[in-house]
């Protein structure tokens, strides 16, 4: 994957993500606060999947650019989340708030569960039918494959059944989602991703 050096270099702050539904789904949340990340020097980068963290962290962590970090990832990556950070320099975390205090917070299974579960089934549907798939949904719920999960799940997988779906489902319920209801993790990254505490100084490049 091709990094943007001289956009990362012209940032205060990294935001690390796994998928391009991830980085879709914060930048929308962050609109409705009424924010404009890159006009804060936030750079939310799409790494093509949680085992490409190490690449990012070498050249952006402390050892490199020396950016504020945050991050996202699913349940089932976050030991390598862990590991990649203490390789990079960045901190050691030994259980999810440790992790968390680090501005990495982790999804209970993914983004699209996180989502969907805080918009609710409802809400969900709406949005589907906005898209004209309501129908398609429908169909998809009638495979024998999906009989004996529930309507969360058939969610879940309804939205990976087709290349783009995950993302613009993921930017459509992040502005469907009530206010009060943002998943804890996505609310946590962009707090994370906030202004720079104090004593939380920039480390410099090394020569």
């Amino acid at each position: 994957m091709d990094i943007d050096l001289a956009g990362l270099a012209a940032s205060r702050s990294l935001v690390l993500v796994e998928g391009d539904s991830d980085k879709a789904a914060l930048e929308t949340l962050a609109m409705r606060r009424g924010r404009n990340l890159t006009g804060e020097g936030v750079a939310v980068v799409a790494m093509g999947g949680a085992t490409n963290i190490g690449r990012f962290l070498a050249l952006a962590g402390p050892r490199g650019l020396g950016l504020s970090l945050a991050g996202l990832c699913d349940a089932g990556e976050e030991d390598h989340v862990r590991r990649a950070l203490a390789r990079a320099g960045a901190g050691r975390a030994d259980c999810r708030a440790a992790l968390e205090e680090l501005g990495f917070w982790v999804c209970s299974a993914d983004l699209e569960d996180e989502l969907i579960r805080a918009a609710g089934v409802p809400a969900v549907e709406r949005v589907i039918r906005s898209q004209g798939e309501l129908k398609a949904f429908r169909t998809f719920q009638r495979q024998p494959a999906q009989q004996d999960v529930s309507v969360v799940a058939q969610l879940h997988r309804f939205m990976g059944t087709r290349s783009g779906r995950k993302r613009r489902y993921a930017t459509l319920l992040a502005l469907a989602i009530d206010p009060t209801a943002v998943p804890r993790p996505l609310a946590g990254v962009l707090a994370s991703c906030g202004e720079r505490q104090p004593g939380r100084a920039r480390h410099e490049p090394r020569g």
